[in-house]
C-alpha cells in the first residue's frame, strides 16, 4: 500500500492507494461465495426498454440510394436498460423486484413475454398508455453495428406515474436487501422519485446504489450510498472540463472526488473500461484491474457490472471483492454480442480460467 498525494488550486486531500490482486486465494474465495447470491433479492428502479436486433450480411450497395443492403439472417428480442439489470441478477442466483414504467403497446407485450421467459416478475411494472414502451432495434451486419432505431420518449413521467412508481417500491421495499437505482434517462427516475426512495431505503436500512446517466448533475443523485459511474460521466456529473482530464492519469482522483463530495456518496466506483475500476471509499482509494480477455461488445457491461456489485455487496463481500467479481462478471458479457446476462456458471468458470 502506497501513499498518494492529490492537490488541486483550492485544497489537498492525503489518499491510501491500494492495487486489488486477483490471486489464487483470492479467486477461489470468490467463487465459494457465489452461492451466497441464491435467494438474495434487489430491488431495481429504472428505465426500462426492449433491446430488438437484426443480423445477417451485407453482401451489395442498393440501387435506390448509396446504401447497404443487409440479408437478415436472425431476428432477436432482448431485455434491456434496467431490464437487463434485473436479468443479470436472476441470472446470478438473486432476486429482481423491478420497478419500472412501460407503455400500453406491443413493446410492452413483448418485454412481458421476455419478463415470463427469463423468469423476471413483472409484478411491480407501471403501466403509462401515454408513454411508448422504449424500444432499441440494432441492425447488425456479424459483429458491426450499421444503425440502430429508436422508438422513446425522453420526457420525465407525470405526478400521477410517478406516485404509483412510489407505492410499488414502498411495497417491495419491505422485501429487498439493497435497492439499484438504473437511471438511463428516458424519464422514469426524476429527482423526486430518487430523493424519496433514498427516504424510503434509510427508513429500511437499506443501501442505495446509483448507476447514473451524464445528462444530469452530480447533486441529482444527491444521498445515495455508492454511486457508479463510467469516467466520462463522472466528468459530466461533476461540471469539470472533460477535454483536461482524459490527458492527466492523476484527474482520476480530482474526478472521482469531485463526485463524492457533490453527491455525498460513501462509496464511488469509477468504471475505467481497459483500466478496471478506481473505488473511491473515504480516504481509500484501491485500483481494481479489468479482467477481459476479449471484446466484442460493451453493451450491457454496466448492467452486469452493477447487479454482481449489488449481489455482493449484501452476500458479505468488502467493496473490493465485490467490484473485483464485478469485473469478471463484465469480462463475461463483452465477449458476446448484444445485451446478455452473465450466468453463475459462467462467472465460476471465467474467475477460475483467468491467469
Amino acid at each position: 500500500m502506497g501513499r498518494f498525494i492529490w492537490s488541486s488550486l483550492e485544497m489537498s486531500k492525503t489518499f491510501e492507494i491500494s492495487e486489488s490482486k486477483a490471486g489464487p486465494a483470492e479467486k477461489k474465495l470468490l467463487t465459494e461465495k457465489l452461492q451466497l447470491f441464491k435467494g438474495k433479492k434487489v430491488l431495481i428502479v429504472g428505465d426500462v426498454g426492449l433491446d430488438e436486433y437484426l443480423m445477417g450480411e451485407v453482401r451489395r450497395i442498393s440501387p435506390e440510394a448509396p446504401v447497404p443492403i443487409l440479408e437478415v439472417e436472425k431476428e432477436d428480442s432482448r431485455l434491456g436498460l434496467a431490464a437487463n439489470v434485473a436479468q443479470n441478477v436472476q441470472s446470478l442466483g438473486g432476486i429482481p423486484l423491478l420497478v419500472a414504467v412501460i407503455g400500453q403497446d406491443s413493446g410492452a407485450e413483448a418485454l412481458r413475454n421476455l419478463f415470463h421467459k427469463h423468469q423476471v416478475s413483472a409484478e411491480y411494472l407501471v403501466v403509462d398508455p401515454t408513454r411508448p414502451t422504449t424500444r432499441k432495434t440494432r441492425v447488425m451486419a456479424k459483429h458491426h453495428h450499421l444503425v440502430r432505431v429508436d422508438f422513446e420518449t425522453r420526457k420525465f413521467i407525470s405526478d400521477e406515474t410517478e406516485s404509483k412508481m412510489l407505492h410499488q417500491i414502498q411495497d417491495s421495499l419491505n422485501q429487498a436487501d439493497i435497492v439499484i437505482i438504473e437511471d438511463y434517462a428516458k424519464g422514469a427516475i426524476t429527482q423526486s422519485l430518487i430523493k424519496k426512495t433514498i427516504a424510503l431505503a434509510k427508513e429500511k436500512n437499506k443501501q442505495v446504489l446509483v448507476d447514473p446517466h451524464r445528462t444530469n448533475s452530480a447533486n441529482f443523485y444527491e444521498g445515495v450510498d455508492l454511486i457508479k459511474p463510467n469516467f466520462e460521466e463522472a466528468v459530466a456529473l461533476s461540471g469539470l472540463n472533460y477535454d483536461e482530464m482524459r490527458d492527466h492519469p492523476n484527474k482520476v482522483i480530482e474526478v472521482g472526488q469531485a463526485v463524492q463530495k457533490i453527491t455525498g456518496a460513501k462509496q464511488v466506483v469509477l468504471t475505467r473500461g481497459k483500466d478496471g475500476m478506481t473505488i473511491f471509499s473515504g480516504k481509500k482509494l484501491t485500483q481494481v484491474p479489468t479482467f477481459a480477455r476479449q471484446v466484442f461488445d460493451v453493451t450491457g457491461a454496466g448492467d452486469t457490472v452493477i447487479a454482481a456489485l449489488a449481489l455482493g455487496m449484501v452476500s458479505g463481500l468488502s467493496l473490493e471483492q465485490a467490484c473485483m467479481l464485478a469485473n469478471f462478471a463484465a469480462g463475461v458479457v463483452v465477449g458476446q454480442v448484444g445485451c446478455v446476462p452473465c450466468t453463475t456458471q459462467e462467472l465460476k468458470d471465467y474467475i477460475e480460467q483467468t491467469v
